[in-house]
């Protein structure tokens, strides 16, 4: 579309959020924006409509089709009463679960929401306030729900917010409610199309019963209470970067039976400007800063962060010179796994039923540790509902032990249906206990899995492109891969390509295609070279980003022989990324 065309169409859609069924806010918002002699807010902000993905909303908060505000989330509140209503019609009650996180009007939709799903006749049970990710998941099946919302745009900049949708098994939507679901969406094209006027009868505000169930369930996975009991007083640094882990995390620590936890007062605080850092992100050092210094401060032994929402975990640990090191999302995952199974093994709980699930980005010596072990294995797409569509069709026939990826995100237990922090902590901390028992940090045990399973070192890139170009950059990137397939890389030829959008993969050893067993396509490519690298790409589902994933392996006989394979992995990895063009700036 040329650009005056362009301009003319937003302005055309603008238009249509000035009229009656608007509030006064947002037609001033919408009138500024037409007023302004520089298109470029009014474009972005109308260049299209906020996608309901397969992962509900997100996106920037304010004014317009594309951003995230009451008309964009009221619209999917609608549609996903109208889809509920025909796909439960023979019950004579459908329920729903709604939560929120500590943004910036994550609790004011939250109600609005609450009434949407009342005017439609729909029973809604409300949190009194912030909750957990993991623990709207938990009530949905606690409560025999149908489906549930939370609002947040987990570990966004402040700007964003989020809506996340569920299905009656406590897992994000798959196939077909999914996309059936944004079907019913959008048919929602105005405001007027909204029922914003609820039913408070219909409306059940819940907290701490929830809370308590939540806590009691979460203390049956404890797999080494004599080890805690030897160290209850472990020092652990825990901080919620201003969200909602501050309800939960603390209290599950003690319910485990933890007594030395620390707390970072200042990031303590439930904010959803997140004062203190830039990015409320546990992936990045910048975010769990203050939590280190607090660490070092009061000589701690282990670090905790959870992200906004509480689903996704980070963790800091002293390495052997004493100097405190994050650990990464593959780290935290490899951990996790080697520890389950382990005391899984070692309390004769194993009986060849079990299994593990990661995602296909994630490390694959989960994959060595779960085989040599002889527990079932499952690769799966990014996102946890593809971890939890294995837990669905398990039920009944198998156990599950733990599964993860590398954005951080751990499940421990089979009882909530999303990555959960609140569990990863309390697992972590008791980890640590573990490992002490047998005179290892955690930072030494990590090192004895290397010994044992291979040295691995795992780098996700993420090269930003925000907007309207950026989205088509990233598109043209991804058509470049496609259409000039990589036959080396860093030297390395590469012997296997999986495409997940065609499901098709190529072997050239073999020189044969074949297909790839998944249950539905998705927009990555994987290439594995003749030094055992694995290098995924895929745009970001949630973010406007373009992801690079670089696995590499060494070969180590000992732990002392880890640094020398860290070293190379590192200079290996930085070939990789001048091979393949990749730019941060």
């Amino acid at each position: 579309m040329e650009y005056k065309e362009l301009v003319k169409e937003v302005r055309k859609k603008a238009q249509v959020w000035l009229g009656s069924d608007y509030d006064e806010m947002t037609r001033r918002q919408v009138q500024a924006m037409l007023d302004d002699p520089d298109p470029t807010d009014l474009i972005e902000s109308f260049y299209k409509e906020l996608e309901f993905g397969t992962g509900g909303l997100r996106g920037i908060m304010g004014a317009g089709a594309n951003r995230i505000n009451q008309y964009t989330v009221g619209a999917a509140t609608q549609g996903l009463s109208n889809y509920l209503k025909k796909e439960f019609a023979c019950l004579s009650e459908i329920k729903v679960v709604i939560g929120h996180d500590c943004r910036n009007n994550s609790r004011r939709y939250a109600e609005i929401s609450a009434d949407i799903f009342s005017a439609n006749g729909i029973k809604v049970y409300l949190f009194d306030d912030l909750r957990p990710t993991p623990e709207i998941s938990y009530a949905i099946r606690k409560l025999g729900c149908q489906s549930g919302i939370i609002l947040t745009a987990s570990h966004n900049p402040k700007e964003y917010n989020g809506y996340k949708a569920y299905w009656d098994d406590g897992a994000q939507m798959i196939a077909p409610h999914d996309k059936n679901t944004i079907a019913e969406v959008n048919k929602i094209r105005t405001a007027a199309d909204i029922q914003f006027n609820g039913d408070k009868n219909l409306i059940e505000i819940i907290g701490k019963e929830m809370d308590e169930a939540y806590l009691h369930d979460l203390k049956t996975i404890s797999l080494s209470p004599e080890a805690i009991a030897r160290h209850h007083d472990l020092k652990i640094v825990y901080t919620p970067i201003h969200g909602t882990g501050v309800r939960l995390i603390p209290a599950a620590l003690k319910r485990f039976g933890f007594t030395g936890i620390i707390n970072v007062p200042e990031q303590d605080v439930v904010s959803g400007d997140f004062p203190t850092v830039v990015s409320p992100n546990p992936e990045e050092p910048a975010a769990l800063a203050m939590a280190v210094a607090k660490a070092k401060a009061t000589d701690a032994e282990l670090v905790l962060a959870s992200d906004p929402d509480a689903d996704r975990v980070g963790a800091a640990v002293k390495n052997d010179q004493g100097e405190w090191m994050l650990l990464n999302g593959n780290q935290t995952a490899l951990l996790f796994v080697y520890y389950l199974i382990a005391r899984w093994k070692e309390l004769g709980k194993l009986n060849g039923q079990e299994y593990i699930v990661k995602t296909i980005v994630t490390t694959e010596t989960i994959r060595a540790i779960a085989e040599r072990n002889e527990v079932d294995f499952y690769d799966v797409y990014t996102g946890f509902k593809w971890i939890a569509d294995i837990m669905r069709k398990n039920e009944g026939k198998k156990t599950f032990i733990g599964g993860g990826e590398e954005s951080y995100g751990f499940l421990c237990e089979d009882f909530v249906r999303d990555k959960d922090a609140v569990s990863a902590c309390c697992i972590l901390a008791e980890m640590t206990a573990w490992a002490k028992d047998q005179g290892l940090s955690l930072f030494r045990l990590l090192h004895h899995i290397y010994a044992e399973y291979g040295y691995s070192k795992e780098t996700g890139i993420s090269v930003v492109k925000t907007g309207k170009s950026g989205a088509e950059e990233i598109e043209t990137m991804m058509k470049n891969f496609r259409e000039h397939p990589l036959t080396e890389i860093a030297g390395s030829k590469v012997t296997m390509t999986y495409d997940y959008a065609s499901l098709k993969g190529y072997s050239f050893a073999d020189r044969e295609e074949f297909s790839l067993n998944m249950p539905t396509t998705s927009n990555v490519l994987q290439y594995y070279t003749d030094d055992d690298t694995k290098i995924s790409i895929r745009p970001s589902g949630t973010e406007p980003k373009i992801k690079f994933y670089i696995e590499v392996h060494e070969p180590v006989k000992s732990v002392e022989k880890i640094a020398e394979a860290e070293q190379a992995a590192s200079e290996k990895i930085e070939k990789i990324k001048e091979s393949l063009g990749i730019k941060t700036d």
